[in-house]
């Protein structure tokens, strides 16, 4: 297995990045939702395409049967000969299985703007990938490291190589986070969310933090007939620096958009928090009370972001 390989190629946003034709999306924007839909269902694919998601996660893994993986790539091409007007992703197959090398095959023809890596457990693993679509983007004529990677961490080991997984590439925006794949593996409880899951949780944030990634994507919620279930863990996952969180029903969209998106309450009190202190500091303070709240450097900086993640509603 390859080690230390890098590319000089990052993926920040500018105009040389794009492996084909913009549309009106935001690509740089870090998407609230990310839907995933299976490769073999053409008719789920589009309505997926069509959604409220800010992101679709075509699946050539966990919800393609064995027998149909061959197909699912054949489906998958089809599906994804052109650009779509959201992020678009293929899911493939982990590396430890007979199936990853054709699936990387698919995505470096495909207009998407990168792949979903599952069960991601160490920073070699992610260097030979990374050189792989290297080689396939040269074959395609497509920019040198436009397809992005986004590596699920779902097991012990890789949790464990959590910040090693985050800087292995410079393909990396963001870690996303496997609940359901990690209880299986640890033989843990998925709804110890105060405990386990949440000191999961905790590490890739810290680990995304370190390598100056975007927060990382939030485990899929299971039970689509609990929206307030739904809520509680997309809340917990944003106040723990998570941008969004996978979904696996369009059902589940509004809930989750609304969670990563700040509210009217929030925009109004980081404008007030901003133009308070931009005012003080003009007048040569460093903190100024607002509402009763201290506000320094730090304060101001929160909410800067937090109009920085304004969204037209």
């Amino acid at each position: 297995m390859l080690t230390g390989w890098k590319t000089s190629v990052d993926l920040t946003c500018n105009e040389s990045t794009p492996a084909m034709p913009e549309t009106t999306l935001d690509r740089c924007h870090a998407p609230r939702s990310l839907l995933f839909v299976p490769a073999t269902s053409p008719h789920k694919a589009e309505k997926a395409f069509a959604s409220a998601a800010d992101g679709v996660i075509l699946d050539l893994e966990d919800a393609v049967a064995l027998a149909e993986k061959p197909q699912a790539r054949v489906t998958a091409a089809q599906l994804l000969r052109t650009r779509r007007d959201t992020l678009v992703f293929l899911r493939v197959n982990a590396t430890s299985t007979p199936h990853c090398f054709d699936d990387l095959h698919t995505a470096a023809a495909a207009a998407i703007d990168g792949i979903v890596l599952p069960k991601a457990e160490s920073a070699a693993e992610l260097a030979m990938v990374d050189w792989l679509l290297a080689q396939l983007e040269a074959k395609a004529d497509r920019p040198a490291g436009s397809i992005e990677i986004m590596p699920i961490v779902e097991t012990a080991r890789g949790l464990a190589a959590a910040a090693e997984i985050a800087r292995a590439s410079p393909r990396l925006r963001r870690l996303a986070f496997g609940a359901v794949d990690l209880a299986l593996d640890m033989d843990i409880d998925i709804a110890d969310e105060a405990a386990a899951m949440a000191h999961a949780r905790f590490l890739l944030a810290l680990a995304s933090k370190q390598a100056g990634l975007q927060g990382p994507m939030d485990t899929v919620f299971v039970d689509i007939r609990d929206p307030d279930g739904l809520r509680a863990s997309a809340m917990r996952a944003r106040a723990m620096g998570f941008s969004g969180k996978c979904c696996i029903h369009p059902a589940q969209l509004e809930t989750v958009n609304a969670v990563f998106t700040p509210s009217e309450a929030e925009l109004a009190r980081a404008s007030e928090i901003v133009a308070a202190f931009e005012q003080a500091e003009a007048a040569g303070a460093a903190a100024v009370s607002v509402g009763g709240v201290m506000v320094d450097y730090p304060v101001f900086e929160k909410a800067r972001r937090v109009l920085a993640r304004r969204r037209d509603r």
